[in-house]
């Protein structure tokens, strides 16, 4: 489990594949020297193992199932991605119940200069806007965000400062791939007044 707080940004070192996945070798020296192999890591929201760790770099192995679901498939060398090394007992949760989970990938709209900060605005698929509310939460490339804003088609999110500076958020323009999550407390919401 994330908090969707990202403190480290991590460039791609090289990407290998086979047909049946993907490995992804990243250049992330903070985390690298806080994980060891079988640890779970969040890249740009998506879970993932450690399967080797050494001199400040991770690698892992992205199979099929998580490509198609994500934007991690275009993946190449030289790429930025937000890194968050899963939670700890006695963190602080100072975002919201990530799981990398990623449930689509979404599409930059606009994105919009408001003082400081930013407002972006993301196309979303109904898999994600039917757990949407305005000022709820929502992981965007595995950071934690509140949505400011809702349409039929999307949700818009204000970024400060901060996060532009600290998270690959800064970087995106439209047309851009992001990966998604709804907030898991939704979906539980939801299957609990099925059931019933």
């Amino acid at each position: 489990m994330f908090t969707g707080i990202v403190r480290e940004r991590g460039r791609v070192a090289s990407v290998e594949g086979d047909g049946n996945g993907i490995r992804i070798r990243l250049d992330a020296p903070l985390t690298a020297a806080a994980v060891a192999i079988g640890d779970s890591v969040s890249l740009n929201g998506c879970c993932l193992t450690v399967v080797e760790a050494a001199n400040g770099t991770l690698a892992f192995d992205a199979v099929p199932e998580t490509l198609s679901r994500s934007s991690l498939e275009g993946l190449a060398a030289g790429a930025e991605l937000n890194v968050e090394s899963a939670v700890r007992a006695g963190d602080p949760l100072g975002g919201h119940y990530v799981q990398g989970h990623v449930d689509a990938v979404g599409t930059v709209r606009s994105v919009e200069a408001e003082g400081e900060g930013r407002r972006i605005w993301v196309d979303a698929p109904n898999e994600v806007l039917r757990y949407c509310v305005e000022k709820g939460s929502v992981a965007v490339d595995g950071v934690s965000l509140t949505i400011a804003e809702l349409d039929e088609a999307g949700f818009a999110v204000a970024l400060i400062p901060h996060t532009l500076a600290a998270t690959t958020l800064g970087t995106l323009e439209p047309g851009a791939r992001v990966n998604l999550e709804a907030d898991v407390l939704a979906k539980y919401v939801e299957r609990l007044v099925e059931v019933r």
